[in-house]
């Protein structure tokens, strides 16, 4: 395992670059990305699903915020297909949930209007809950791009 101000290369014996939005984010987040991948990669191979199940288990704890990802106020679950385990959620032809993109969709009401409002949503305060989801995961991905064409 890397040390934690170490930057993995690709090839490094099954570590690799840390997303653009983790680089961005605190050590805590970092580590756990990092060894529920290298875990993952050990037990799956390189490739997406060792990053889904990194991005899984960051999002227990993480809700991801504009650019960067921020510890939730409770552990759990981000949405209902992050809820799904096993066989559950990897089922063909079970309905699949949609994620909601590192936005906890299980937060309080007010909790995604403060996103929103820090994101500068406009429209917030006359949409829905699961809008509120929509609009603030919108914002992640622009500010996210917006971040990676000024890196």
């Amino acid at each position: 395992m890397p040390k934690r101000d170490d930057k993995p290369n690709k090839g490094d014996g099954g570590t690799t670059d840390l997303p653009s939005t983790l680089e961005r984010s605190d050590e805590h987040a970092q580590a756990i990305w990092r060894e529920t991948h290298d875990s993952a990669v050990a037990s799956y191979g390189e490739g997406e699903r060792a990053h889904r199940t990194a991005f899984a288990a960051l999002k227990h704890s993480y809700e991801k915020v504009g650019d960067h990802w921020e510890p939730k106020e409770h552990k759990g679950p981000s949405d209902a297909q992050a809820a799904r385990s096993g066989g559950n959620a990897r089922r063909r032809g079970a309905r699949r949930g949609a994620t909601a993109g590192g936005v906890d969709a299980n937060a309080s009401k007010a909790h995604l209007m403060d996103l929103a409002r820090r994101l500068e949503v406009k429209g917030r305060s006359s949409m829905t809950k699961q809008e509120l989801v929509e609009a603030i995961d919108k914002a992640n991905r622009r500010e996210t791009a917006a971040a990676r064409r000024s890196a």
